[in-house]
């Protein structure tokens, strides 16, 4: 048990190191598909949007990490918990691929 938390603290405030990184301007290279993409579509994305959307994302996994140990073993409040998570990544890969986009 103490193992575990241990564990969800650590992978936590790794969350919220990359989320203070994308902050700081930095970590283009660790977001999927910008660090693959050819100097044309990088430049049609919008970089400080992107790096916005990805640190919010990762603090909300941070959140969503550290709240798993208090959910417990009930499946139903695993499966809730990880449709909210899905629901909220699906809804930041949209907003990266409109709202990030230059025009």
């Amino acid at each position: 048990m103490i193992v575990r938390n241990i564990f969800v603290g650590i992978l936590a405030i790794l969350f919220l190191v990359l989320a203070v990184i994308f902050l700081m301007g930095k970590g283009d290279k660790l977001i999927a598909g910008y660090n693959t993409a050819s100097e044309e579509d990088r430049a049609k994305v919008n970089i400080k949007r992107l790096r916005f959307l990805m640190a919010i994302l990762s603090v909300i996994a941070a959140g969503y990490v550290s709240i798993l140990p208090f959910i417990g073993n009930n499946p139903q409040n695993q499966m809730g918990a990880l449709f909210i998570f899905f629901a909220i990544t699906i809804i930041f890969i949209i907003l990266a691929n409109t709202w990030a986009k230059k025009k």
